[in-house]
């Protein structure tokens, strides 16, 4: 079936595992019947959970929405390091971690949470003089990430069980965009000594979207269910309603004489979305605007 979407806004999918984010667009690419369909925040094959995509004006809604905090359910192994830090990629040492403490482990991770300095997996989809750094190394090419500030705001382990000669250790994250929940396994199981990669991951939410709000492929095929965007922006930025006057203003791009805390969705007085508009010295003025 096809929707044929006239209007902009968000869907959320519950991305299934075993499919890319780029197959999850041109997906909803079909559903929707339009051509300008994009996505907030990569997924690996791998993972599940939530994935933000945005059709029409709301594709350029995107670029912020990245900005927000995730969460995240993750399985770590300890034990065993991956070519790719995860369960998709060759092993290439193991180590006996069973026996581990587990307040140790505990430990370790904890000191995950807080401003942190991350190297990114290899693998990743960050760009090396304008190409993606996981084609560098499929084309056999070392490649070096420089670290980067990531913020984890919250990290709970829920259990520890042996695997084998490994041990799988669940855990619950919120974190900003650009985190490696894979370098987290990696790094923890460097920590111990023992390695580690991750064997499952499913994004609990994006910003304010989470998955009670995610809707399935298949349910998508039966009912397109869109977030307008208007609605989308009011859930994921702070709110201002403008008068006649400062709408008009909106429509030209002008600055207006608003005291913002930051990033904030502006709208007309019959609540159509007009603008995103951001604290610049004295003044508000546009980042994005969209009528």
């Amino acid at each position: 079936m096809s929707a044929q979407v006239a209007g902009s806004g968000l869907v959320v999918v519950d991305k299934p595992a075993g499919m890319t984010s780029h197959a999850v667009v041109a997906r909803v690419r079909r559903l929707a019947g339009t051509r300008k369909v994009g996505h907030a925040g990569t997924l690996d094959p791998m993972a599940t959970g939530v994935l933000v995509v945005g059709l029409n004006r709301a594709t350029r809604l995107l670029g912020h929405l990245m900005l927000t905090e995730k969460a995240y359910d993750a399985t770590v192994r300890l034990g065993e390091s991956t070519t790719t830090d995860d369960a998709e990629g060759e092993t290439t040492a193991t180590t006996p971690a069973a026996g581990l403490d587990p307040a140790a482990v505990r430990a370790v991770l904890g000191e995950f949470v807080g401003d942190i300095e991350q190297v990114p997996t290899a693998v990743s989809a960050i760009k090396v003089d304008g190409k993606r750094a996981y084609q560098r190394v499929r084309d056999g090419e070392q490649v070096e990430l420089a670290a980067r500030p990531v913020t984890i705001h919250d990290l709970q382990v829920h259990d520890l069980r042996p695997a084998g000669g490994c041990l799988d250790v669940r855990i619950s994250l919120r974190c900003s965009s650009g985190t490696y929940v894979r370098a987290v396994a990696r790094d923890a199981g460097a920590r111990l000594g023992v390695g580690g990669h991750l064997t499952a991951l499913r994004r609990t939410a994006v910003g304010p979207y989470d998955l009670s709000a995610a809707h399935t492929l298949e349910e998508l095929e039966d009912h397109f269910a869109m977030v307008p965007i208007a609605e989308a922006a009011r859930s994921a930025f702070p709110v201002r309603d403008l008068d006649d006057a400062g709408a008009a203003d909106v429509r030209v791009g002008r600055p207006l004489d608003l005291d913002l805390a930051g990033l904030t969705a502006v709208f007309a007085p019959d609540g159509e979305f007009l603008a995103l508009y951001e604290p610049r010295g004295a003044q508000a003025r546009a980042a994005a605007v969209f009528v």
